[in-house]
């Protein structure tokens, strides 16, 4: 039922799961484990975890100093010998990585996938710059000859990720008195809510508002601008895993180096993330920055424009360490990456520094970029989506497992 990491019961018997994905995703998971014979423990740490999985687990609440000897003692106490959980830059994930490297019980991490958008990630140790793949050698996944089975495809997830946060936000705060101790790892209020309706109707707006500006990005500037997608601003894999303490320092970087290194006839087009829509702006930002390096008119800030098409046009991408520069490659587009992504390699992404790669950035080579993902999706990649499933009946969670075990 497994892809490298086996957390059927035929190799583990006793699960625990930590913090999921927002929504119904760990209790349906707990559901299929069941089914394979594996015994699940879970514990929830707000009000949001407790909403969606009601039953059947531990409420922690303790403290975060407290944690370490509590999750130690629990370990013990069921015999748990595998802990799965999202985000493995959390506080308290952090904190249970150590635990279970000294009790001697591995950890697996989902991710929303690497491979977009039919996949999700689960993979031991940790993503990006804790990932174990970043630790192997070319030649582990240059030999990847093994065909990639067409996966089922993920339908849109938008609006049931936007009804699942906004439950989660409103149980965890309406539940805050209960889990006093508890420190979430970004904000966590009630009127969270009314940021994910605010995206919604943005959504429309920037339709009308940004009408033509596709158009003009695949005929008039086509070949000519560089994409700049951001991640969302609260994103760990950024502090985590880049010298950037958020977006802000991101985009600074990014356009006085433009301005100073770029030739004067292409343009910058800064794209805002879908799930910040209607969280953050950065126009005012972006807008001042341009006018301070004298690039105003050639940077763009957009927002819900056709990915594969701006990067099918695009003449080259900088990410900090977005799953979009995966995406890029798929389109023969020259990527840096400023941070430390699972990707940033020879031969898959400009391995020098940003001022220089305005005028050396250079496609990635075809059959290693084929190699690396095959190898990916064969090691740590599962067909599926946490907030819609898919119709796999045997499966409540809605992931696909494929048995890698003898592969």
């Amino acid at each position: 039922m497994v892809k490298l990491l086996d957390i059927s019961a035929n190799t583990h018997k006793k699960i625990l799961l930590l913090q999921g994905p927002v929504g119904p995703f760990f209790f349906n998971l707990a559901h299929d484990l069941r089914k394979t014979g594996a015994e699940v423990f879970k514990i929830n740490l707000n009000g949001g975890d407790l909403f969606f999985y009601p039953w059947g687990a531990k409420n922690y609440y303790g403290t975060l100093r407290d944690w370490p000897t509590f999750l130690e003692c629990y370990i013990k106490e069921k015999s748990i010998d595998l802990i799965l959980l999202f985000g493995d830059c959390r506080p308290l994930h952090r904190i249970a990585h150590t635990i279970a490297g000294k009790c001697d019980v591995e950890v697996g991490v989902f991710e929303e996938g690497y491979v977009r958008p039919n996949y999700v990630t689960l993979e031991r140790f940790g993503v990006n710059g804790n990932s174990q793949v970043l630790k192997q050698t070319r030649e582990w996944w240059s030999q990847e000859t093994r065909e990639v089975p067409d996966p089922m495809p993920v339908l849109p997830a938008f609006r049931h990720a936007m009804v699942w946060a906004m439950l989660y936000n409103l149980f965890g705060t309406l539940l805050t008195p209960l889990f006093g101790n508890y420190q979430h790892h970004r904000d966590l209020h009630i009127f969270d809510g009314i940021c994910w309706l605010r995206s919604f109707w943005k959504k429309w707006l920037y339709r009308i508002s940004e009408r033509g500006i596709e158009e003009r990005l695949k005929n008039e500037l086509g070949g000519r601008y560089f994409l700049v997608p951001l991640q969302v601003g609260n994103d760990a894999q950024i502090h985590a895993h880049s010298s950037f303490n958020n977006n802000i320092e991101f985009i600074e970087t990014v356009i006085k180096s433009f301005a100073k290194y770029a030739s004067q006839d292409l343009y910058l087009v800064i794209k805002q993330h879908p799930l910040e829509r209607g969280y953050s702006h950065n126009g005012p930002l972006i807008e001042k920055l341009a006018i301070l390096n004298g690039i105003s008119d050639r940077v763009l800030y957009i927002h819900d424009q056709h990915l594969p098409s701006l990067l099918t046009h695009a003449r080259g991408v900088v990410v900090i360490n977005s799953t979009v520069g995966l995406s890029a490659m798929h389109h023969n587009c020259p990527v840096i990456a400023m941070g430390e992504a699972i990707y940033s390699m020879p031969g898959l992404t400009y391995q020098g520094v940003l001022d220089d790669f305005w005028e050396n950035g250079c496609p990635p080579s075809r059959s290693q970029y084929r190699a690396f993902c095959h190898r990916l999706i064969h090691s740590n990649q599962i067909n599926g989506n946490f907030y819609r499933r898919l119709p796999v009946p045997e499966f409540r969670s809605g992931l696909i497992w494929r048995d890698t075990r003898n592969a």
